[in-house]
């Protein structure tokens, strides 16, 4: 009877076990954000008001309708005179960079904000057994990031990415990345790097659709420290609860919109193109429908399901009315789910349009508002510049859930909800300014000293004033 009694016992505690094996390994598939450092360059690289207007008139080959293009599109732009610039442009020579250039320049991030992040979380290179580098727009041999691992003399055996043309949804492709080996592999340290090289990438041409770069992209980076470590779980600042990637690649629109190519003179520069509103909108929309299941409550999807029954009962005859690309309301709720909205700072109007598409309020749109007045346009790190931004005003609680949104070149819309783990508000690249924000008006001084060649009636018999010849 003992020897029947053990035939039942046993396989009932290997079932068990089995049972607490997956249990166990779930939970080491989380993905933690231990800590990240946003980078700000030394104020001997801020571009200010009346070096802007210096920087464009050393293009000999604008006329005044471009002048007035270029000083048109910076004062409606949205940044301010606080943002930063690659040292090449101080020195006068964006027009003929070199390869050292460029490594320089993210050889300077990589410095200074590696080191802080290690430093600060009491972690050796030698400990990260996951490298995923993100710069868009270039490539250099050796790869930057076997530069990071030689200057940090990580590891051997530590698992490398390297991604170029990613555009400025990069990020949170590399969050995916990690992700994902996270899912495989127990008890690792990964560490994220993103920014954007724009020392190689100054267009000199006038092309109006490639010029427009100049003026929306300025110099910034991010370092994020992630584990799936269960034992690290009460020092993570955020937990990673979805992510989900849209790409319109195959679509012919969609992939010309934002292309790095050479203009009719053989000048290399990023073009810009018209379908690009359209373009977004569709893949917004499209990234909107997968995960907002994910992440709006059960009550939120009930309602969409039963106003939109409504809706198809009441449907009149009349034709459809066009959007003309523009992105139209959400009938979706997503602040029933969203606590803080993390929105990639790519301009002004990609901010407004995402706004008015999910009915946030000036609020939730005042922590993008105020990274693309103070550090522009950053391209793939724009986001932890945003999210730093919450942290210095103290808005992130226990508990909070913040979506992330951005967009890049392919065409790609791609987008994450974090969990806030605990309590946030420590001192970031924030620190020495955030009293300041948001200002009771965001004065311009592009406007101040620039706005009046949007009165010149005739271009062709205007004379250009001295400075600006």
């Amino acid at each position: 009877m003992e020897f029947l009694s053990l035939l039942y016992v046993v396989p009932t505690l290997y079932i068990c076990f089995l049972i607490w094996r997956l249990f166990d390994q779930r939970r080491d598939q989380e993905c933690y954000l231990l800590d990240y450092q946003c980078y700000k360059p030394t104020d001997d690289r801020m571009l200010g008001t009346e070096f802007s207007g210096k920087i464009i008139t050393r293009n000999k080959n604008l006329g005044l309708n471009e002048y007035k293009f270029l000083l048109k599109a910076i004062v409606s732009s949205g940044i301010g005179e606080q943002t930063y610039a690659p040292r090449n442009v101080f020195d006068g020579r964006e027009a003929n960079p070199t390869l050292m250039d460029g490594i320089s320049e993210m050889e300077e991030f990589f410095n200074d904000s590696i080191s802080k992040l290690l430093a600060r979380s009491g972690i050796s290179p030698t400990e990260i057994d996951v490298l995923v580098v993100n710069i868009s727009m270039l490539a250099s041999v050796p790869s930057l990031s076997s530069r990071i691992i030689n200057h940090y003399k990580m590891r051997h055996d530590i698992k490398v990415y390297n991604l170029t043309g990613m555009g400025c949804s990069a990020s949170l492709i590399s969050l995916d990345i990690i992700k994902n080996i996270f899912k495989s592999q127990r008890s690792k340290y990964a560490l994220l790097v993103t920014s954007e090289s724009l020392c190689p990438n100054w267009y000199s041409g006038n092309d109006r659709s490639m010029i427009l770069a100049n003026c929306l992209f300025r110099s910034g980076g991010c370092v994020i420290l992630l584990t799936n470590k269960r034992s690290l779980r009460h020092k993570a600042m955020l937990r990673l609860k979805c992510l989900v990637r849209t790409h319109h690649g195959a679509r012919e629109e969609a992939y010309g919109c934002c292309i790095q190519k050479e203009d009719e003179q053989g000048r290399l520069g990023f073009h810009l193109g018209k379908t690009l509103p359209k373009a977004a909108t569709r893949a917004f929309v499209d990234n909107l429908r997968v995960i907002s299941p994910k992440i709006l409550p059960t009550r939120e999807l009930l309602r969409f399901l039963v106003m939109s029954f409504i809706k198809k009962l009441k449907k009149s005859s009349s034709p459809k009315s066009s959007s003309g690309g523009n992105i139209t309301k959400s009938p979706l709720n997503f602040k029933t789910g969203v606590d803080h909205f993390c929105i990639h700072t790519g301009g002004k109007a990609v901010i407004d349009g995402i706004g008015m598409s999910l009915d946030l309020s000036e609020y939730d749109l005042e922590p993008a508002r105020m990274t693309l007045h103070r550090f522009g346009n950053t391209s793939a790190s724009s986001l932890w510049y945003v999210l730093g931004y919450m942290e210095a005003k103290k808005r992130l609680k226990k508990g909070d859930r913040v979506f992330m949104i951005s967009f890049g070149a392919g065409f790609k819309c791609n987008s994450c909800l974090w969990e806030v783990m605990k309590d946030l508000g420590d001192g970031n690249v924030w620190e020495d300014c955030i009293d300041n924000y948001p200002p009771e008006s965001l004065a311009n001084p592009f406007m101040e000293k620039y706005g009046w060649i949007n009165e010149v009636e005739d271009p062709d018999n205007y004379e250009l004033p001295d400075f600006l010849k």
